[in-house]
């Protein structure tokens, strides 16, 4: 069987223009891709009530938290920031709910960009709701480039996970404003960019949790790195899969 990997929806918070409905759920394409060409076969999970998340987890072996609109700051105990974006409540506490009983149920889990930071509030993290309050950062963080191109490099703790599928110096993509502030104690901060902003997370005591700030997704079919941040995630996944 291959691994399935559960991908929480974003929202589309325009009227499409095929049924023109608001609030559609939906998976970014590039995920969708990178996922099958790992070997993982994608389950998109809408947003519900988070009563209803343990009927979920039989349905996965893996799940990747994905990019979208801002983690609602009161999560983390905070007010809104003047430069607060978009938020949208109900999928932060579905998702944060996902991610509780997936990390006790010993599921694979990806953080990607929003996902990253989701992850470190859910397991006890803050975070800065705009780069303007980060006293470090200097770098542009949210590039002007095409997205599938690199546009700044990170450094990788030796011998992490990431370590082992990037190298310690890759050269990434790069579109937030937000960033982690202080790391959830579950987490151990595995590469940063120069001026010191954090861009992976990984568990501390096992392979579990590798998330990252870039986007993977929009480089894997031409950088080898992001496709091995892919397959190292499914590989994960099928280690947890249970035998039929």
């Amino acid at each position: 069987m291959r691994p399935r990997i559960a991908l929480p929806a974003d929202t589309l918070d325009e009227a499409t223009n095929i049924i023109n409905e608001r609030n559609a759920a939906f998976a970014p394409r590039p995920v969708i891709e990178a996922i099958v060409k790992a070997g993982g076969l994608p389950v998109i999970l809408p947003s519900v009530d988070p009563e209803d998340v343990a009927d979920y987890l039989p349905l996965f072996d893996g799940i990747a938290f994905l990019g979208g609109f801002d983690v609602d700051p009161t999560f983390f105990g905070q007010e809104p920031h003047l430069r607060l974006g978009k938020t949208y409540r109900k999928r932060d506490l579905f998702e944060i709910e996902l991610l509780k009983q997936s990390v006790a149920a010993n599921k694979a889990i990806l953080g990607i960009c929003r996902g990253l930071q989701l992850i470190n509030v859910g397991l006890g993290g803050t975070l800065y709701q705009d780069l303007s309050e980060d006293p470090t950062a200097e770098i542009k963080h949210s590039q002007a480039a095409a997205g599938n191109q690199p546009s700044h490099h990170i450094t990788v703790v030796p011998g992490s996970t990431l370590a082992k599928l990037t190298g310690v110096r890759p050269y990434v993509n790069s579109r937030h404003h937000q960033a982690v502030n202080q790391v959830a104690p579950s987490l151990a901060i595995t590469a940063q960019a120069d001026d010191e902003v954090i861009e992976a997370l990984e568990s501390r005591n096992s392979d579990q949790i590798v998330a990252v700030q870039w986007h993977p997704e929009n480089m894997y079919k031409h950088h080898e790195e992001s496709r091995q941040i892919f397959e190292n995630f499914v590989n994960r996944a099928a280690a947890r899969t249970p035998e039929v």
